[in-house]
């Protein structure tokens, strides 16, 4: 049972980072593509329908967190009390950023709401990525399964290194333009004219990006935790994570020079899914590593609740996730096509 926990919980993390994934790419691009009102009010409709929805995923992962791996869940709150109180004012400040810049219809403040909303998408991304940075490397974990981690030390690879080093900023970074082609191209998959133009060229450079940064990042995993590869080398199958996220890379660049919107954004999220399957799939069953003691590492084994709440739960979790992504389906069918604003236009 723990190991389909263990897939449910990377299911629902893959999920919330395909679908708000866009969203704070969206954010993200949000200052440089659209220059007028009409331009940032397109944007922000776009993703109006459905960004509070796709946050749910995040809500549903540490539900899953909790009820399965209660000791992972007390682990990694404490230990990352610090970036976890970053990250919810960050949200914080992308839903009164989106929600607030409507109810007064002047410049200034239109303008300052639409920074928070750009600054707070652009460090949630960052962060993220830091994040998922921080997991792979292993934080200093002790023999009771606690840890604290400072926001940065000597910025090295160090056992006990802090929440930032050069290896976690890296992923950061990768995180920030993977997001951001995400969201050009769903962007630019659901707009008209100059706007579509903006984010194809957004697109275009942050795919760059996410090559160099991502060949990097392989470089720099490989040096500092190559047993990574060891469930690859026992299970071969394995490797078709990989691949899947190599064939979204090359769709995300062969699409966005056709152009195809629909398909380079189908392509951005197989990358986004293939690499973190490929993730979860070379830490099993670690699911935070020591950095101190492989020993200390936390698993599926000894985080696990007990069998009998596992089952019960599996029945219930079976039936959310039918009415979830039947909800999903829904919303996204009835908000297809192209954003057109106007002055006349409701929303934001």
């Amino acid at each position: 049972m723990e190991t389909f926990w263990f897939i449910a919980l990377a299911f629902m993390l893959t999920m919330y980072v395909v679908l708000d994934g866009f969203d704070l790419g969206a954010g993200v691009i949000h200052l440089f593509t659209a220059k007028t009102d009409n331009d940032r009010r397109t944007v922000l409709n776009a993703i109006g329908p459905v960004w509070d929805g796709n946050e749910v995923w995040l809500l549903a992962a540490g539900g899953i967190l909790f009820f399965a791996f209660p000791k992972l869940y007390a682990s990694s709150f404490s230990g990352f009390y610090l970036p976890l109180m970053i990250v919810l004012w960050l949200l914080i400040g992308r839903a009164i950023g989106i929600e607030l810049r409507k109810h007064i219809d002047n410049p200034l403040w239109k303008s300052f709401w639409d920074v928070i909303f750009s600054f707070s998408s652009l460090l949630l991304a960052i962060f993220f990525g830091a994040a998922m940075g921080n997991v792979i490397r292993g934080v200093p974990l002790q023999a009771d399964g606690y840890f604290f981690e400072p926001l940065w030390t000597t910025f090295t690879v160090v056992p006990d290194a802090g929440i930032l080093d050069w290896f976690t900023v890296l992923m950061g970074l990768v995180s920030l333009f993977v997001l951001t082609a995400h969201g050009a191209n769903y962007i630019s998959m659901k707009t008209h004219d100059e706007l579509q133009l903006k984010s194809r060229k957004f697109s275009s450079f942050a795919n760059w990006g996410v090559l160099i940064t991502s060949v990097l990042a392989l470089i720099s995993v490989s040096a500092i935790k190559p047993d990574v590869w060891k469930n690859y080398s026992q299970h071969v199958w394995g490797y078709l994570f990989p691949l899947l996220g190599l064939l979204g890379m090359a769709g995300m660049i062969y699409y966005r020079l056709k152009p195809n919107d629909t398909k380079a954004f189908l392509s951005s999220s197989m990358f986004i899914i293939g690499m973190l399957a490929s993730t979860a799939f070379g830490l099993f069953p670690n699911v935070l590593p020591a950095s101190t003691n492989p020993n200390y590492s936390l698993t599926v084994y000894n985080t696990k609740a007990g069998e009998h709440g596992l089952q019960v739960g599996l029945m219930w979790w079976i039936i959310g996730i039918i009415l979830t992504i039947g909800y999903f389906i829904y919303l996204f069918y009835s908000f297809r096509g192209k954003i057109r604003v106007t002055e006349e236009t409701e929303g934001y």
